[in-house]
């Protein structure tokens, strides 16, 4: 298997626990090897709870090598989601990971447009705070959507943006502390939200880009499919290079069970490949065909 010698099994200690609207928690976990090796776009396998012995996959929202913690985001869906939600700091939980295959940045696309909905806003923090670390190489715009409150407090933006109407000034508090622009959608009538989806305001904003400012454009999401699908539309619509971190059902997580097999255009043809290993993360182009 291609991960196996970075996939790392840890009793995880709860350091920190969030509470947010909608069922929203966030858990900063103590899990060294895995805040050492986590790359923007992989996840975690977490045992939710003794009496659940089947993990359940969870995109990692941050990581930090030097303190050895990470943090994860997540909705209550289900029993697992439901159980982990009770546990406590202190508590400590068994983890895998990080697993996946990552985004992968690059240099020449300077402007990099990130979009996140719903539970597939960690990896677009994530990713972002992997961008900055590159000082002065990047200008992303960060699009996050939600029909249920945001996992945090919006803030009223500083930074304006080219294209974006004057009272769309919603954004996320620790984007606009690391100097990012970003704003937020929502068909909620939320206060300072764009009102109406991400790949709207994503049009919004790169028709008023010039044609040389659209070619530093590179599209990273992730996301449920439907977004996905639009993210990749959008991105043919205007001729950008597409990522997509894909949102799938595991049992293993690990490669060996194939229960999250995708179809995915190759050159040579279709081929069924797995999302854990082989994905999350991968090109608009080859899963949205």
């Amino acid at each position: 298997m291609t991960h196996r010698d970075t996939i790392f099994v840890e009793d995880a200690e709860i350091l920190q626990r969030e509470a947010h609207p909608g069922e929203q928690v966030i858990l900063r976990l103590q899990a060294p090897e895995m805040a050492a090796h986590a790359r923007p776009g992989q996840f975690a396998h977490i045992q939710c709870d003794p009496a659940l012995p089947m993990r359940r996959p969870l995109s990692l929202m941050r990581a930090n090598a030097k303190q050895g913690w990470v943090d994860i985001l997540f909705k209550v869906l289900g029993e697992g989601t439901r159980l982990l939600a009770q546990r406590k700091v202190g508590d400590v939980l068994s983890v895998m990971g990080p697993i996946g295959k990552p985004f992968e940045s690059h240099m020449k696309y300077s402007r990099p447009l990130l979009i996140g909905g719903g539970v597939g806003m960690p990896p677009m923090v994530f990713l972002a705070d992997h961008l900055r670390a590159v000082e002065g190489a990047y200008q992303p715009f960060v699009i996050m959507g939600s029909e249920v409150p945001f996992p945090f407090k919006p803030r009223p933006s500083t930074i304006r943006l080219p294209g974006v109407p004057n009272e769309v000034i919603a954004a996320m508090p620790l984007l606009e502390d690391w100097g990012m622009a970003s704003r937020l959608a929502s068909l909620q009538g939320y206060p300072g939200c764009y009102e109406g989806y991400v790949t709207d305001l994503a049009s919004t904003w790169l028709d008023a880009l010039s044609e040389e400012q659209r070619k530093q454009v590179a599209v990273f999401a992730c996301g449920p499919h439907p977004m996905l699908d639009a993210v990749a539309k959008l991105a043919r619509e205007y001729h950008l290079p597409c990522q997509v971190s894909l949102e799938e059902f595991m049992a293993c997580a690990v490669g060996g069970c194939a229960g999250c097999v995708v179809e995915v255009q190759t050159p040579k043809g279709p081929a069924m490949k797995r999302v854990c290993v082989d994905g999350p993360v991968f090109d608009s182009k080859a899963v949205f065909f």
